[in-house]
C-alpha cells in the first residue's frame, strides 16, 4: 500500500488546459502501476489513464485519448496527467490509484478493483 496525494485541480474554461499531480510516499514507487480515475456526482467511477512501472507504456480512455497525456517521474515519486482542450463533460473528481499488479502491456482498460491505493482526489470544473 502507497500514500496518494492530488494537486492541480481547478476551474477552468472549455478549451484550456489543466496538470494534475499525484505524489507517492515510500521507496517502491517505481513497483507500482499508477492510473487516473474521475467520478461525477451520482456516476460511476471511471478510468481514464494507466501508465506502466516504467512509464514506457500507457493506456487511454477513448473519451480522452488525444487530449490528455499521463507521465511519470519515478525519482519524484510522482505521476502526473495534462490535460488539454478540456471539455464540461471533463467535470469530475479526478483521483490517483496504485497498483502492484498490474500488467506492463494492458489489452484493456483496467479496472477499479485493479488498484489498491487511491487518493482522495481533486476537482476539476470545465466550464462551457
Amino acid at each position: 500500500q502507497v500514500q496518494l496525494v492530488e494537486s492541480g485541480g481547478g476551474l477552468v474554461q472549455a478549451g484550456g488546459s489543466l496538470r494534475l499531480s499525484c505524489a507517492a510516499s515510500g521507496r517502491t514507487f517505481s513497483n507500482y502501476g499508477m492510473g487516473w480515475f474521475r467520478q461525477a456526482p451520482g456516476k460511476e467511477r471511471e478510468f481514464v489513464a494507466a501508465i506502466s512501472r516504467s512509464g514506457a507504456n500507457t493506456r487511454y480512455a477513448d473519451s480522452v485519448k488525444g487530449r490528455f497525456t499521463i507521465s511519470r517521474d519515478n525519482a519524484k515519486n510522482t505521476v502526473y496527467l495534462q490535460m488539454n482542450m478540456l471539455k464540461p463533460e471533463d467535470t469530475a473528481v479526478y483521483i490517483c490509484a496504485a497498483s502492484p499488479t498490474l500488467p506492463s502491456i494492458l489489452l484493456s482498460d483496467p479496472l477499479p478493483s485493479d488498484f489498491g491505493s487511491w487518493g482522495q482526489g481533486t476537482q476539476v470544473t470545465v466550464s462551457s
